[in-house]
């Protein structure tokens, strides 16, 4: 029979056990509780696989003993939270993921209502659109001079111009010229009065020394509005000297760069030299010839209007 260091130590009064042996005792004593709960795990279910018990110490030997039965406890429970915890993360993952999605198309349908609310407001206060009809600036009609003298010289008539309006006058010669473009009128023939003269852009003293000026701002040959041409009848060529004699009917030809453009006399009038309606822009192809009238006497104006040809 074995001799049981053991069994003989529990039957000896606890006063009576050396250091060693109580030592001995209370390692048993916890191997015996771990292997409790060792059983109670593997009949729950909790351990699939445990290590083999140590081996009983010798009596010769002592080594210090480490209960892991609280470690094999919380690695049993790590490895049934790890799944839970995978699960849990991929929910979260997948709800922000939702979130992101969600808030983007928030925002795209945001900025959709906003441009519609955009539009619906715009043509909600957009006004039927009306043609501008231009200012006329002009305080007399162009081309007004004193008679000639013997010698043929004259000057701008200054008398004509109401006082007040004189420093406007003045102002107005300093407009500067337009561009050239293709579409500008470059030049004027009117086939019944033999009459084919260049034109000028501009109707001031100068411009008209030089052929037929362009008022600034008046519409291009061919387009909707007014082409404001005038010319001297009695000096510097002498271009709408036989302007009165135009009738309903005749033809007035206007060149650009790229076309002609012919128009149709429709009416001749007289009028004072501060009649400058007659140069209002048209809401039609017009073309309005201005000259001084009577002939050497100057203190009216012809006017002579032509509507573009169909």
């Amino acid at each position: 029979m074995r001799y049981n260091p053991f069994a003989m130590a529990r039957k000896k009064a606890p006063e009576d056990l050396s250091v060693e042996e109580l030592r001995r005792l209370l390692v048993e004593k916890r191997r015996g509780a771990r292997k409790e709960r060792l059983d109670v795990y593997r009949r729950t279910g909790r351990v699939v696989a445990v290590a083999p018990d140590l081996p009983a110490m010798s009596t010769q030997q002592s080594a210090p003993v480490i209960d892991t039965a609280e470690g094999n406890e919380s690695t049993a429970e790590q490895a049934t939270a790890n799944p839970r915890r995978k699960m849990m993360d991929r929910l979260l993952l997948g709800v922000e993921v939702i979130a992101v999605l969600g808030l983007f198309a928030v925002l795209v349908n945001g900025m959709g209502l906003l441009r519609t609310l955009n539009n619906e407001v715009a043509d909600a206060i957009t006004l039927e659109t009306i043609a501008p009809t231009p200012l006329v600036m002009a305080v007399v009609l162009p081309s007004g001079h004193t008679p000639p003298d013997a010698n043929g010289n004259t000057a701008p008539n200054d008398a004509e111009i109401p006082e007040h309006l004189r420093p406007m006058v003045q102002s107005l010669a300093n407009i500067p010229l337009p561009t050239p473009a293709p579409n500008q009128a470059v030049r004027l023939q009117i086939p019944v009065l033999n009459v084919d003269a260049p034109i000028i852009q501009g109707d001031g003293w100068e411009q008209l020394k030089k052929g037929v000026g362009q008022y600034i701002g008046s519409a291009a040959p061919g387009e909707d509005g007014n082409v404001v041409l005038s010319a001297h009848d009695d000096v510097y060529g002498e271009i709408f000297r036989y302007l009165d004699r135009l009738a309903p009917g005749d033809q007035v030809v206007v060149y650009t760069q790229q076309r002609q453009y012919t128009y149709i006399v429709d009416r001749t009038v007289i009028v004072e030299p501060t009649a400058v309606e007659v140069m209002a822009s048209t809401g039609s192809p017009t073309v309005t010839l201005i000259s001084c009238y009577p002939y050497l006497v100057n203190n009216k104006r012809i006017v002579v209007f032509a509507r573009l040809q169909n």
